[in-house]
């Protein structure tokens, strides 16, 4: 597969006497989607919080395309190409799309707001990913569905050059036919050259979407492979356990 877009070497973290993560190696390709996985409290949200620069990691290895980096805080992060969707969105139901996807990096020209070249390059974007739900840049968020909603974030973060999208849960709280197409943007995010990763508690939005599946359990990294490669019950079994058959982390690791 060459070399990953990002690879996390040893990663570990701590918060007082409690270790979150426990010697984390993870890999992201371009162009692939990779699951994250694991159960509650498994150090899902730990491990993109250090990507993303909100927490700094204990010890590990950082890299970008091959070459180690330093990620301090989320401006490093985006300076890699890292962006990152939260569940919430963090989406202002006053504002419409365009002052949405410019919230806080807005274009100027002189001392004015650069309106115009905003909503051309949000239109762009838009057009760039195939979405078609949304019927017009000037709607007020507040007015969207929930799909559209994740559209519209979705589309803020690859906005701005970005080699790396994580998405917190994208589907949760969305019906059928809205999940459908955020899976089928997820996708389109992946075959455009992006490394996608997707944080999900859903195995039917996982095995729908994704190239690789990477199991978290108790902090550990139980096992990452295709997605080919696994089953259902097998990915539950290395989420709940850490090991299935042949497949997860050693079994004194597991239990350590």
């Amino acid at each position: 597969m060459g070399t990953p877009l990002l690879e996390l070497r040893g990663i570990n973290k701590s918060f007082g006497p409690v270790q979150v993560l426990r010697d984390v190696a993870f890999q992201v390709h371009p162009g692939e989607v990779t699951a994250l996985v694991g159960d509650n409290g498994a150090g899902k949200s730990t491990l993109v919080k250090c990507i993303g620069g909100i927490y700094p990691s204990d010890s590990g290895e950082y890299l970008m395309e091959g070459k180690p980096v330093h990620v301090h805080n989320p401006r490093d992060a985006a300076s890699h190409g890292v962006e990152i969707v939260y569940q919430d969105l963090a989406l202002c139901d006053n504002l419409d799309i365009v002052q949405n996807m410019f919230l806080g990096r807005e274009k100027k020209s002189g001392m004015i707001l650069d309106e115009p070249t905003m909503e051309q390059l949000a239109q762009q974007t838009l057009a760039s990913l195939s979405v078609r739900t949304v019927k017009s840049v000037r709607q007020q968020v507040s007015s969207l569905s929930g799909g559209q909603r994740q559209t519209v974030a979705i589309a803020k973060a690859v906005l701005w050059n970005s080699k790396l999208v994580i998405l917190d849960e994208p589907t949760a709280a969305l019906g059928v036919a809205q999940t459908q197409q955020v899976l089928e943007l997820v996708r389109r995010l992946a075959d455009n050259g992006l490394a996608v990763v997707l944080i999900s508690h859903n195995m039917n939005d996982v095995f729908a979407v994704s190239d690789r599946i990477a199991m978290l359990y108790l902090g550990r990294m139980a096992a990452q492979v295709k997605t080919s490669d696994v089953t259902h019950s097998q990915v539950v079994e290395l989420i709940t356990s850490g090991r299935s058959g042949t497949l997860g982390l050693a079994e004194e690791g597991a239990a350590a």
